[in-house]
């Protein structure tokens, strides 16, 4: 058994003293008789196909980065309402406010990130109108948003016969007793995809500050343990259910997919642009200076270097909360240290065994270490800081084998968007993807990128069992006192899918706009000439150290065949401040240069420790007409910037791309492969 930090009070502060329930945080009882919901369908139509309802509504086009600021906890939302669907469809608030608020989306609806900004915002636009907003959405809602919707309370249908039906200007109701959808104009009655008890729970109460506030005190009471499952247990449970085993707050509970439970985090990392949110969640919950936050981190890596006064007014809330609660490095990272994903695990805040859930969607990046990570919302992590743990639905498990031999040229990168293709609109379907690299051949840097694009693979999570390569990465940093046992699938998991992924049959990639799925063999794409206004290497995807050294064997070996200059702009963000100091340093495998020397000499830039490219902020966000081949995660339309166009590659294939001009792999350039050279 091992045991976590139980919840430390503040000075002055008993048990006696903590803040309790509201009485409006009473769970509301079955048939209490809550009214109707009345409106008219708001309907997204895909202008492609006519008559269909758009799918794979994602949510930088619900609120654009611009808009996910907030410039004060008084002032949360204002800017999440006025941006919402902004360039979608402008005019949402005012139909909204003219009494369309049941809104129709096709499947997929809300993919993406963590931003709490959308769901909040959105029932915001109702509420300043006196109104309630519905979603009604086909199939494979994004799981972060529906998660965060019942958190504040918004109603969120799942019901692919309701969206088929729905026509412009229909009149429909909502029971929120029942949650039975009814369309009046067509004179039909849906029941929608049904919650777990304890979702149902959680909108009864109002949402999670309800809960919260109802459950403080005993979780301030209770030392939380992690006790991991016998053998015979362990036999029936992936990597992942054993991590949700060892965490369980009820030890009673059953860990099965679909089962909602509460379990304890090992940590509960922010961003600047989530915390705003989380900050205000605890301050519900809490009362604000009760108890010292629960297993807290907070990084500040998406708006701090854009220059920009509201958004070191939104930096500022975090900073502030840090000095009053005394959070302080490695947990509090400043502009610079790093993207979270990269700077904690540097850190050792990162271990195998670890349940880490996040308030960013590629917190799954952690599964490369053999920890769960999963990305929640901003109240979902303030309740954490708050209790210790989190409410989270168990998801059916995949597994994907990678067998064969790596092709050259191939990494990381290569495989996910091969997976992501692949698996094409339906994506994972939302489970919980367990890999298993049965020949050893994936380092630490090719788990983190696929672990961490779980996230466009709409998964609950992505997962590496910790190995020999794990281990060999922590005992390389000098981390060899890890807190948790090794741990394996068991033997008899029924997983719900099983799959193959032969390495051979796999080659350098490039995803054209606008999804990572969209995907093709980069030599392919070298056929058709594509060139392009940046080349941009980094992100918490592909801006680690190896990362950066692939690319620099790339740019030297084509400086040695005589391409001296990057043929376009070519710009470079390591993962983390310590990358960024390394790769100052000569590396021997590139004869005495560093890695900054090498991107240097062809004329490439290396910029600050930061997300803000990747999606849309800075200097360097995408113009209109503007085109990029970028080592990122997104390309989804507006994400590197409002008008530009995102291409997806590894560092290599960008390097390549940026010496030629156009988008191509390293074979263009005339480089034969030799793995003592190039492999990293």
């Amino acid at each position: 058994m091992h045991s976590l930090e139980p919840a430390r009070l503040k000075p002055g502060v008993t048990l006696d003293s903590l803040a309790g329930p509201r009485p409006s945080d009473a769970v509301a009882a079955p048939g209490a008789g809550a009214r109707l919901v009345r409106g008219r369908a708001l309907i997204f139509w895909d202008p492609r196909v006519p008559g269909k309802k758009l799918d794979a509504i994602d949510t930088d086009q619900i609120t654009p980065a611009a808009d996910c600021v907030s410039e004060s906890l008084e002032t949360l939302d204002e800017k999440w309402k006025a941006g919402s669907f902004r360039y979608l469809m402008p005019d949402f608030r005012a139909r909204v406010h003219r009494g369309e608020t049941f809104l129709i989306a096709g499947d997929r609806f809300a993919i993406g990130s963590s931003r709490e900004m959308s769901p909040a915002g959105l029932k915001g636009v109702a509420e300043e109108a006196g109104l309630e907003l519905v979603i009604v959405c086909g199939h494979n809602m994004g799981d972060i948003f529906r998660r965060n919707s019942l958190n504040l309370g918004l109603h969120v249908v799942q019901s692919p016969e309701a969206v088929a039906d729905a026509q412009d200007g229909d009149e429909l109701t909502f029971d929120p007793d029942t949650r039975r959808l009814t369309n009046v104009t067509q004179g039909r009655t849906y029941e929608p995809v049904p919650l777990t008890p304890k979702e149902d729970e959680i909108r009864r109460s109002g949402g999670i500050f309800a809960v919260g506030r109802r459950e403080f005190r005993r979780s301030v009471e209770t030392t939380p343990a992690v006790v991991w499952p016998d053998p015979d247990t362990a036999r029936r449970l992936t990597t992942s259910e054993q991590i949700l085993w060892a965490h369980r707050v009820d030890k009673n509970a059953e860990v099965r997919p679909g089962a909602t439970i509460r379990v304890y985090a090992d940590l509960l990392p922010a961003s600047d642009g989530t915390a705003p949110f989380a900050i205000h969640t605890f301050n519900q919950i809490t009362g604000g200076n009760a108890i010292w936050p629960r297993r807290i981190a907070i990084a500040n890596d998406h708006f701090v270097f854009t220059g920009v006064e509201a958004d070191e007014r939104q930096t500022s809330i975090g900073r502030e909360f840090a000095r009053l609660h005394g959070i302080e490095k490695p947990y509090y990272a400043t502009p610079g240290d790093g993207i979270f994903h990269f700077y904690f695990p540097e850190q050792g805040l990162v271990a195998p065994g670890m349940m880490i859930p996040g308030a960013d969607s590629h917190s799954r990046a952690y599964g490369a270490y053999g920890a769960v990570g999963i990305g929640v919302g901003s109240t979902t992590l303030g309740f954490g800081w708050s209790t210790g743990y989190i409410y989270t639905t168990v998801a059916k498990p995949r597994r994907v084998t990678f067998r064969g031999t790596l092709q050259p040229w191939v990494t990381g990168k290569d495989l996910v968007l091969e997976l992501l293709r692949r698996w094409g609109a339906k994506q994972s379907q939302g489970m919980s993807v367990e890999f298993v690299d049965a020949d050893r051949q994936l380092p630490i840097a090719f788990r983190n990128t696929i672990c961490n694009m779980m996230a466009e693979a709409e998964s609950w999570n992505g997962i590496f069992a910790p190995d020999d390569v794990t281990y060999a990465w922590f005992a390389a940093k000098g981390m060899t006192d890890l807190p948790y046992p090794r741990i394996a699938p068991g033997a008899d998991v029924a997983w719900a899918v099983d799959e193959v992924l032969d390495l051979a049959d796999v080659r350098p990639m490039i995803a054209k706009p606008f999804s990572p799925g969209n995907a093709f063999p980069a030599e392919e794409v070298a056929k058709e000439r594509i060139t392009f206004d940046k080349a941009m290497i980094g992100s918490c995807t592909n801006g680690g150290y190896e990362d950066l050294l692939s690319a620099a064997l790339v740019l030297r070996a084509a400086r040695a065949r005589g391409l001296a200059r990057a043929a376009r702009e070519f710009v470079v963000f390591p993962g983390s401040g310590g990358v960024k100091r390394r790769i100052e340093s000569p590396d021997p495998r590139l004869e005495g240069e560093s890695i900054a020397g090498v991107f240097r000499s062809v004329g490439g830039q290396i910029r600050e420790t930061w997300c803000g490219p990747c999606f849309g902020q800075g200097p360097d966000a995408l113009t209109p007409g503007q085109r990029a081949i970028t080592s990122f995660n997104r390309n989804w339309t507006n994400r590197m910037g409002v008008g530009g166009e995102g291409y997806l590659a590894s560092p290599s294939v960008v390097a390549a791309s940026a010496m030629l001009g156009y988008m191509a792999p390293p074979s263009e350039l005339g480089l034969a492969w030799e793995a003592e050279v190039f492999a990293v």
